[in-house]
């Protein structure tokens, strides 16, 4: 399987992944990773309906996701993967998922986050991962749609004081 694009977006599968993310990583499937969803058939339902024209759209489970990663009928597939949060996203890469990048779209504000961007909002745990992903070599990318100029996330959440250690990548 070639993954894409992995994004973090708390809305998941909505307008602008639909149509520009879609367009521009000409992906052929995109496949929503989370537990809860997974559980609910109303927003499987609503979220398989909002893929654009010729494109696939499927809710899994983490561990299913990881399954079909490794199972070689699967291997045609291009895929983008979208996930809620953060957790999700180092599941995956912790599971063997491969990506050089991370897009992150949003992260909802809650009681535990802190806004960092004007859509996205990080709590500890978040930021936690973050780090990990950035000594893995992991390049953090926000914005809304690709059209947008890239955006170092890793060098936002260093801007606002977030993180203190700019250079630090595990060998």
């Amino acid at each position: 399987m070639d993954v894409r694009l992995l994004r973090i977006d708390s809305r998941l599968l909505h307008g602008q992944v639909a149509t520009s993310w879609t367009k521009t990583t000409k992906v052929d499937r995109i496949l929503v990773v989370s537990d809860d969803v997974a559980k609910d058939n109303l927003r499987k339902t609503l979220i398989m309906q909002a893929a654009p024209p010729g494109v696939k759209a499927n809710v899994l489970t983490i561990s299913k996701m990881l399954r079909i990663y490794y199972d070689s009928r699967f291997d045609f597939i291009n895929a983008m993967i979208l996930v809620e949060n953060p957790v999700d996203a180092i599941r995956l890469i912790s599971g063997g998922i491969k990506v050089p990048s991370v897009n992150i779209g949003s992260i909802s504000f809650d009681a535990t986050r802190k806004m960092v961007t004007d859509t996205i909002a990080v709590n500890h745990g978040d930021v936690t991962i973050f780090i990990w992903m950035h000594r893995r070599g992991i390049v953090l990318d926000y914005r809304k749609v690709p059209s947008d100029a890239k955006k170092d996330f890793w060098k936002c959440l260093c801007e606002k004081e977030f993180v203190h250690d700019t250079s630090q990548k595990l060998k």
